[in-house]
């Protein structure tokens, strides 16, 4: 079996992508990963050849996002509209009509058997349809975020695809979500078959003694590798560094895009590094802040880690809503601004013995998933019908 793995150019939708594509390698398939032009590199890294197409136009792109709401201050329904926004004008108008030349090619020159796509990859579900390719969707947002099909309809007709997405609507969905945190979808899809990652080859390591001389919990700070890129640094990681200087906890800071010597003097009880194997951290950590995306959040989920959210754009303020709503965590709402309140807020998690104990009962039924080694079968049906089985 072929498989055309059709991501678009973001570490956060790939990412969740990667565990299928290597347990079909493992089953003896053939896999490709589409990709804009510019992510080459990151499908280089993990292993994959890359089948490049090309990048929708950064002044274009640049344009859209000139018309959200400032991210401090924005209230949930001001992000709400600006995601309605993005998805409809970035990711459906301007990154699915650039990708759909080179994967329409791709499509005649290598005949996959079958696409599996992440939720805003949107020019491998028109260049499927066309090709008759079976096509298969991993969810890298929550089911429960928005009627995704409605807010795209309008840019992907134009593009080609026939009115009412039916095959959008209907095609198989895979998640790593568990269906507490998940919801229900709004768009009338199929109910999303759902797996877990596979366990590391090898244990977690110790964390350097960045705190000599220093006791208390651990606490993990992360915004993800965007917040910094995007004129968030080096303000909100001050901000936060010096929120959480009195509390008797031993943070480390991850900072991604931006660069820690670029901090100002750091208190005593926070420790920042560019980057860290969150798997090393996770199982050490009593606690987490950060801002909601979806990967960080499970992966905290799965280890059982309740966490204060500080959500900041796209899905954020629906996932951290979903922590709050299955009592996993609690949410700073108000941007950066809301800072303020995490010293109260990371307490009340560190003290609240029920946070935890909901935090571990969602780690307990993402352990009852499936391994992602059990979505291959459901993939080779999906494709059978170009493989005239």
């Amino acid at each position: 079996m072929r498989v055309l793995v059709a991501t678009t150019a973001n570490t956060g939708h790939f990412e969740p992508l990667v565990p299928f594509a290597r347990a079909c390698v493992a089953a003896g398939h053939e896999v490709r990963v589409a990709a804009a032009a510019s992510f080459a590199g990151a499908v280089a890294a993990a292993g994959f050849v890359h089948v490049p197409f090309a990048d929708a136009p950064a002044e274009k792109a640049g344009a859209v996002f000139a018309t959200l709401p400032a991210l401090d201050g924005a209230s949930p329904a001001e992000i709400d509209a600006g995601n309605v926004v993005v998805l409809r004008e970035v990711f459906a108008r301007l990154d699915a009509g650039s990708a759909l030349p080179g994967l329409t090619e791709a499509m005649a020159d290598w005949r996959p058997d079958l696409v599996l796509r992440e939720t805003a990859e949107l020019g491998s579900y028109l260049a499927a349809e066309a090709a008759g390719v079976p096509h298969v969707q991993l969810n890298t947002g929550l089911s429960s975020f928005m009627n995704v099909v409605a807010v795209v309809e309008e840019p992907l007709v134009a593009l080609g695809a026939a009115p009412g997405l039916a095959g959008l609507r209907a095609a198989p969905r895979l998640t790593l979500a568990p269906g507490s945190l998940d919801g229900t979808s709004p768009d009338g899809a199929p109910e999303p078959t759902r797996f877990r990652e596979p366990s590391p080859d090898v244990p977690p390591r110790e964390l350097p003694d960045w705190w000599p001389g220093r006791e208390g919990p651990l606490v993990y700070v992360t915004f993800g590798t965007v917040a910094a890129a995007i004129g968030l640094f080096p303000v909100l990681y001050d901000t936060v560094a010096a929120a959480l200087a009195d509390l008797p906890v031993r943070v480390l800071l991850t900072t991604g895009a931006g660069d820690p010597g670029e901090l100002a003097q750091l208190p005593g009880n926070v420790h920042a590094e560019r980057f860290w194997p969150q798997r090393d951290v996770m199982p050490h950590a009593a606690a987490m802040v950060a801002h909601g995306g979806l990967g960080t959040v499970m992966l905290a989920l799965t280890h059982g880690v309740p966490m204060v959210l500080l959500p900041l754009f796209a899905d954020q303020v629906h996932n951290a809503g979903r922590v709050g709503d299955v009592g996993a965590g609690v949410v700073a709402h108000g941007g950066p601004g809301a800072a303020a309140a995490l010293p109260d807020l990371l307490g009340q998690v560190l003290d609240d013995l029920s946070t935890r104990a909901r935090a571990r009962a969602v780690a307990a039924e993402i352990a009852g998933h499936e391994p992602v080694e059990r979505a291959v079968p459901l993939l080779e049906r999906a494709a059978s019908s170009t493989m005239g089985e």
